[in-house]
């Protein structure tokens, strides 16, 4: 199967982010959202991506704006999915969002869409069957910030045909990621199964009172050559997403320490420090502490 047309269904952070990497890389985007004002949020965060590409990828004005002349908007879901070869679910990470998504578009999409779930949390065969397809259906998880950390986790089930997988692991070519083919399910793939416990240990050292956001990160950048510590991260991906990370693995049978991390995050979101999207985090954007010579001193 060729792709060509691709329906991005979600303008969040990193549904904003693949909608507009997608149509970088020449291909024809819809970018769905449920309501005007959804559409245009995701506008201004594509839009928002503009310094970063041509910073980190050494572009112009004007190939940033032939990746925006390929994408278009529609709030009508079937009319989203009408021609598409691919839909890439990017969805708030809720069972039944995704239920109530793939059977509206189980019949309204043509029989030969792939249907692909960029969800971080969820197993592919927990709503394979939504999708009225199983055969079609896989996940392709991107980290965020996807221009330049791209991987495409690539994840199908036991359903899902040899056809489809190879399909998009060249998609995932196409569009300048490199497709990480994982062989089995697992939870949190191979990238989030190592990165969550990183952040977790570090937010546990801060509730616990042991050390500062700062100390930590500069400790990990300096003992591992890492270009960021895990509070960075933390507001890479946002303070929002972060607060919903398994807190479980914090280690305290009687849960005071993840209950202390939430506590902690909750402060700031309450003053609005949601990381890189805000502004400021644990750090301030867009020249952060962690990027100075003299952080590391």
């Amino acid at each position: 199967m060729t792709i060509q047309n691709v329906t991005v269904a979600g303008g969040g952070v990193l549904g904003s982010q693949i909608a507009y990497q997608i149509a970088f890389s020449g291909f024809a985007v819809t970018l769905y959202g449920r309501r005007d004002s959804s559409i245009q949020a995701a506008k201004k965060r594509i839009e928002q991506l503009r310094p970063a590409y041509q910073h980190d990828l050494q572009i112009s004005d004007a190939q940033f704006d032939a990746g925006l002349a390929n994408i278009t908007y529609e709030t009508d879901l079937n009319a989203a999915v009408a021609k598409a070869d691919l839909v890439i679910e990017s969805l708030p990470e809720d069972l039944t969002t995704k239920q109530n998504f793939y059977e509206t578009i189980a019949d309204a999409a043509p029989k030969a869409t792939i249907f692909a779930s960029n969800s971080s949390t969820m197993l592919p065969s927990q709503f394979a069957e939504f999708t009225g397809r199983p055969a079609q259906f896989l996940n392709m998880h991107f980290a965020n910030h996807i221009w330049v950390m791209n991987t495409a986790e690539i994840m199908g089930t036991k359903q899902t045909s040899t056809d489809t997988y190879q399909t998009i692991v060249q998609f995932a070519r196409d569009i300048k990621m490199v497709p990480i083919e994982i062989k089995k399910e697992q939870p949190g793939y191979v990238l989030n199964s190592m990165l969550t416990p990183l952040m977790v240990a570090g937010m546990s050292l801060w509730a616990k009172g042991v050390a500062d956001p700062m100390t930590i990160d500069k400790t990990w950048m300096i003992a591992t050559g890492a270009p960021m510590g895990p509070f960075a991260i933390i507001d890479m991906i946002g303070l929002r997403t972060a607060i919903s990370v398994p807190l479980a693995q914090a280690g305290d049978e009687d849960g005071q320490i993840a209950a202390a991390i939430t506590t902690k995050l909750k402060e700031r979101l309450g003053e609005n420090k949601l990381g890189v999207e805000s502004g400021e985090g644990f750090y301030h954007y867009p020249n952060p502490e962690f990027q100075q010579k003299s952080f590391l001193s």
